[in-house]
Protein backbone atom coordinates (compact mmCIF):
# COMPACT_ATOMS: atom_id res chain seq x y z
CA UNK A 1 0.00 0.00 0.00
CA UNK A 2 2.78 2.16 0.68
CA UNK A 3 4.59 1.76 -2.22
CA UNK A 4 1.37 2.40 -4.50
CA UNK A 5 1.20 5.75 -2.59
CA UNK A 6 4.56 6.40 -3.21
CA UNK A 7 4.47 5.70 -6.97
CA UNK A 8 1.34 8.12 -6.89
CA UNK A 9 3.42 10.98 -5.52
CA UNK A 10 5.11 13.44 -8.34
CA UNK A 11 8.15 14.42 -8.42
CA UNK A 12 11.38 13.06 -7.66
CA UNK A 13 12.19 11.34 -4.42
CA UNK A 14 12.99 14.94 -2.22
CA UNK A 15 9.57 16.22 -3.43
CA UNK A 16 7.83 13.05 -2.69
CA UNK A 17 9.09 12.67 0.86
CA UNK A 18 7.94 15.97 1.66
CA UNK A 19 4.67 15.50 -0.13
CA UNK A 20 4.61 12.47 2.03
CA UNK A 21 5.59 14.20 5.35
CA UNK A 22 2.72 17.01 4.79
CA UNK A 23 0.30 13.94 3.82
CA UNK A 24 1.51 12.57 6.97
CA UNK A 25 1.36 15.79 9.62
CA UNK A 26 -2.31 16.38 7.45
CA UNK A 27 -3.68 12.80 8.85
CA UNK A 28 -2.40 13.31 12.51
CA UNK A 29 -4.26 16.73 12.88
CA UNK A 30 -7.70 15.48 11.83
CA UNK A 31 -7.46 12.48 13.74
CA UNK A 32 -6.49 14.43 17.12
CA UNK A 33 -8.40 17.53 16.37
CA UNK A 34 -11.45 16.41 14.54
CA UNK A 35 -11.72 12.53 15.25
CA UNK A 36 -10.77 12.00 19.04
CA UNK A 37 -10.57 15.51 20.43
CA UNK A 38 -10.37 13.98 23.99
CA UNK A 39 -7.01 12.96 23.03
CA UNK A 40 -5.87 17.16 23.40
CA UNK A 41 -8.67 17.58 26.58
CA UNK A 42 -5.78 15.15 28.47
CA UNK A 43 -3.08 16.63 27.40
CA UNK A 44 -4.10 20.60 27.34
CA UNK A 45 -7.32 21.12 29.45
CA UNK A 46 -9.73 23.73 29.16
CA UNK A 47 -8.84 26.11 32.22
CA UNK A 48 -12.06 27.06 34.41
CA UNK A 49 -13.35 30.43 33.01
CA UNK A 50 -14.96 31.43 36.78
CA UNK A 51 -12.37 33.82 38.32
CA UNK A 52 -12.95 34.45 41.91
CA UNK A 53 -15.03 32.08 42.62
CA UNK A 54 -14.88 30.39 46.28
CA UNK A 55 -12.48 27.29 46.10
CA UNK A 56 -10.74 29.10 43.78
CA UNK A 57 -7.18 27.88 45.26
CA UNK A 58 -6.63 31.15 46.28
CA UNK A 59 -6.50 31.72 50.29
CA UNK A 60 -7.98 34.96 51.58
CA UNK A 61 -5.90 37.85 52.37
CA UNK A 62 -5.62 38.24 56.21
CA UNK A 63 -7.20 41.42 57.82
CA UNK A 64 -10.38 40.61 55.17
CA UNK A 65 -13.73 39.31 55.48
Amino acid sequence: MYAAIWRALPGPWPVRLLLALALLAGIVYLLIFHLYPWIMQEFFPTPDPVLGAAGAGHAPIEGTA
